[in-house]
């Protein structure tokens, strides 16, 4: 399962815009380029520099470890790029803004899924309540058919999706950053099937675990 946060490594940190080399906006599809916000006028001493601001940061063990004491709703993406639909689980599904309406989530560049994500024009965010455990479970299963006949369709815009899930959101990616091994996507909302219906039973990962939040658990 995708973690909502990251640990930063030795890696570039880049801001991907959808641009030309004129420096407008790309039309959607086009190869992007991005640029490094660390100062580049002297490598080797950017390096260092970089170095020695992660010299003093807290270890990837308790950092995991912390954050599987913060609870994170949970949700599943699904994309198409035009090789065949891939999905994946994760916890770091968060709105933005309402105007206009963007969310944001993170990708592991380790996930298999990652590169069918990142290529596809458009994408679906399915936010699942306890009664699509299955399909969380489903999609971050390795090596799993995340597509089994009968459980998925297609948007007319074309986009796969799980239509037993209640409340899904079509987005376009419009931004990207890339934070050590983990690629933040921005995502603006074209539609939802569900505007403004609060949804039953959300579906919360807590501890390498699931649980369902209900009545019973407000406070």
């Amino acid at each position: 399962m995708s973690i909502s946060a990251a640990p930063f490594d030795q890696g570039e940190f880049r801001n991907v815009s959808r641009r030309d080399a004129s420096g407008a906006p790309a039309p959607y599809g086009r190869s992007m380029t991005g640029s490094i916000v660390t100062p580049a006028a002297d490598t080797e001493s950017a390096v260092t520099d970089h170095e020695r601001t992660l010299a003093g940061s807290l270890s990837a063990d308790d950092f995991k470890a912390l954050f599987r004491g913060h609870p994170g709703g949970v949700a599943v993406i699904t994309a198409d790029a035009g090789h065949g639909p891939a999905a994946l689980t994760l916890t770091s599904v968060a709105s933005i803004s309402a105007e206009p309406p963007l969310l944001h989530f993170s990708l592991s560049t380790l996930s298999s899924a990652t590169p069918t994500i990142l290529e596809a024009e458009s994408f679906v965010v399915h936010l699942l309540d306890a009664s699509d455990l299955e399909i969380a479970k489903l999609a971050s299963t390795h090596g799993a058919d995340r597509f089994p006949e009968g459980l998925w369709a297609r948007l007319p815009t074309g986009e796969p999706y799980y239509p037993s899930v209640r409340n899904w959101l079509r987005c376009r990616d419009v931004d990207r950053l890339k934070a050590g091994a983990s690629i933040v996507v921005v995502g603006l909302v074209l539609e939802s099937s569900s505007p403004g219906e609060a949804v039953a039973d959300p579906l919360v990962y807590h501890n390498r675990t699931w649980h369902r939040l209900g009545e019973h658990t407000r406070l």
